[in-house]
C-alpha cells in the first residue's frame, strides 16, 4: 500500500519467445512501455520494470474506492534466441530482488499462446523456471495468460471448448495452479472495460492469497 487510498500490485511476465509477454504487459499498465513486435528472434534482452497511472473503479475496501497502480517486470524469454537460460534466470532472479524485494511479488504470470498447444517438454522448462525462481509456494503465486486469443475467437472456439479441447499437459499444469488463468487478445489494445475485466481477475487471485506477497 503506498497510503491508506492506494493499493499496489506487483506483476512479472515469464515465457517463452513470441508468447506475447511484452504486448501483455503493455495491456496490464495500459501503456507502451514495453518494445513487442514480431521478430525471428528474442526481443526482449534485459528485464524493464513498467507501472500505471493511477487506476478508479477497479477495487473497494471497507466499503471505499481505492485507487490501484499495477507494476510489471517484463523479462527476456525462456529459453531465449540469444542468452542462455542461466543467463536468463540469474537476471530474472536478480531483477525480481532490486524491483520487488521490499514490497514483494503478487503474481508471476506465465505467458502461453492459445493458438498453439502446449508440449510436455516446454511444460517442464516453464515449471522448472518459475520453481527455481519462486521456491516451494510457486503455485499459489503463479497464474496463466493464454494470449492470441483472437485465434481461437476466429476459429469459433469459445473459452469453454478451447478448455474442453485442450492438450492434457495444459490441462494439468491449470488444475495445479488452481484453475487460475486468463485469455488476452494481444492484437489490440485493450479497451478500458476489458482492461478492467482482466484487472479484476488478477486481484481476485491475489485476494486467494489474502493479499500476501512473495
Amino acid at each position: 500500500m503506498a497510503d491508506a487510498n492506494e493499493m499496489t500490485i506487483n506483476l512479472v511476465v515469464l515465457g517463452k519467445t513470441q508468447t506475447g509477454k511484452s504486448a501483455a504487459g503493455n495491456n496490464l499498465l495500459g501503456s507502451s512501455d514495453f518494445e513487442s513486435h514480431y521478430s525471428p528472434r528474442s526481443v526482449t534482452m534485459c528485464c524493464s520494470l513498467g507501472c500505471s497511472c493511477r487506476i478508479l473503479g477497479i477495487i473497494r475496501r471497507n466499503g471505499c474506492e481505492l485507487a490501484l497502480r499495477v507494476r510489471v517486470l517484463d523479462t527476456p524469454s525462456y529459453p531465449h534466441s540469444g542468452l542462455s537460460k542461466e543467463h536468463v534466470r540469474d537476471t530474472v532472479r536478480s531483477a525480481l530482488a532490486y524491483h520487488f524485494g521490499e514490497e514483494g511479488l503478487h503474481l508471476a504470470l506465465l505467458v502461453l499462446r492459445a493458438d498453439l498447444p502446449l508440449c510436455p517438454d516446454e511444460s517442464d522448462d516453464a515449471v522448472q523456471f518459475i520453481q527455481e525462481l519462486l521456491g516451494p509456494n510457486w503455485k499459489d503465486f503463479t497464474a496463466v495468460l493464454l494470449t492470441h486469443a483472437d485465434k481461437a475467437e476466429e476459429a469459433g472456439c469459445s473459452e469453454e471448448e478451447y478448455l474442453h479441447s485442450a492438450s492434457s499437459t495444459l490441462l494439468s499444469l491449470l488444475n495445479s495452479l488452481q484453475h487460475k488463468y486468463i485469455f488476452l487478445d494481444n492484437q489490440r489494445s485493450m479497451i478500458k472495460e476489458e482492461r478492467t475485466i482482466v484487472l479484476r481477475k488478477l486481484l481476485n487471485f491475489i485476494r486467494q492469497n489474502n493479499y500476501q506477497a512473495l
